[in-house]
């Protein structure tokens, strides 16, 4: 199977490269960004042994196309995407907190619920809630920025002010920046049959001081979806929701005895085990962005992302 799960990359005035769980990006000139999105699968905040084929595509094309669906809500960093996993933006600094936003009681928030917690990165949630119902309103729940191979960790808007870790005025533009766009997600989800349930967005501050919205958006790494057809007859029986996130391969994560803890083994990936992964993916794209996935060439991933960044980068006008 083709895939692109590390890339070592020598671009004209490269001074840098970050490697993320998921992404690589490269520092051009202490101006722009080339981020390379791997087909690396992460989850429990570990990456998993095996590439899965076309995820860096497409959560390349997603988190692009919700960039350009997004922009006239909130400024973002990106200017071009010169190759299917590719994206090339403005060279930023990142704030080192991932801003998570819930509109229901999944995922981590109803693991924290059930087991008995009424509030998570002090925010307050209701009392009689079952697993998946809405909240009365969106609710943010902060992580700090782990570094890889450690966890990202809850926080309180109030520890992250108190620490230093972003100013009350930066922080009070993330907080309306985070709902602005979960407002603008979940009504193109609505557009297309789904529930944009939680999400998180990442920040960052461009050379004149200006805030914009870095890495991916609402793609199926970063957000959860349920399917709105049937939602609520299956809340009302207690039923499992049907989901588009990467939540199935969380499932069967733990099914086979793994959630990220020390001492535990990932299970094997067999290479049937990862097709259906593949195709889940690909399912994920058609059903959030209504449109037909177009499989790129990978003949040799790596040569066509030298080749494309490349005569990007020679063309590229500030």
């Amino acid at each position: 199977m083709k895939t692109i799960t590390s890339s070592n990359f020598n671009f004209p005035g490269q001074q840098s490269v970050y490697k993320g769980k998921v992404r690589e990006v490269y520092n051009i000139n202490n101006d722009l960004l080339v981020m390379i999105a791997t087909d690396r699968l992460s989850a429990f905040d570990v990456i998993m042994p095996k590439g899965i084929p076309y995820k860096g595509q497409i959560l390349n094309q997603i988190a692009t196309k919700f960039m350009q669906l997004t922009e006239e809500v909130v400024p973002n960093w990106l200017i071009a995407t010169p190759d299917p996993n590719v994206a090339v933006g403005y060279l930023c600094e990142p704030f080192k907190v991932e801003m998570v936003i819930r509109g229901y009681l999944s995922g981590h928030a109803a693991r924290e619920y059930a087991l008995g917690k009424r509030s998570l990165c002090g925010v307050a949630m209701p009392e009689g809630m079952r697993e998946n119902d809405r909240f009365p309103e969106p609710i943010i729940t902060p992580t700090t920025k782990a570094a890889v191979g450690t966890h990202d960790e809850d926080i309180s808007k109030e520890d992250i002010l108190a620490q230093g870790i972003v100013s009350k005025e930066d922080y009070e533009v993330l907080e309306q920046y985070t709902r602005a766009l979960y407002q603008k997600g979940t009504e193109i989800a609505a557009s297309r049959g789904l529930i944009l349930v939680d999400t998180k967005y990442e920040f960052g501050k461009t050379k004149d001081g200006k805030i914009v919205l870095i890495d991916e958006i609402h793609t199926p790494d970063s957000s959860r979806y349920f399917y709105a057809d049937g939602y609520e007859e299956r809340q009302q029986k207690g039923e499992t929701q049907k989901q588009l996130s990467k939540e199935f391969v969380r499932q069967w994560l733990i099914s086979n005895g793994f959630q990220g803890k020390e001492g535990q083994q990932i299970p094997e990936m067999t290479d049937e085990y990862i097709e259906t992964v593949s195709d889940r993916y690909i399912e994920l794209y058609e059903n959030i962005l209504g449109e037909k996935f177009v499989k790129a060439d990978v003949t040799n991933i790596q040569e066509r992302i030298e080749k494309n960044v490349n005569e990007f980068l020679s063309s590229y006008k500030k």
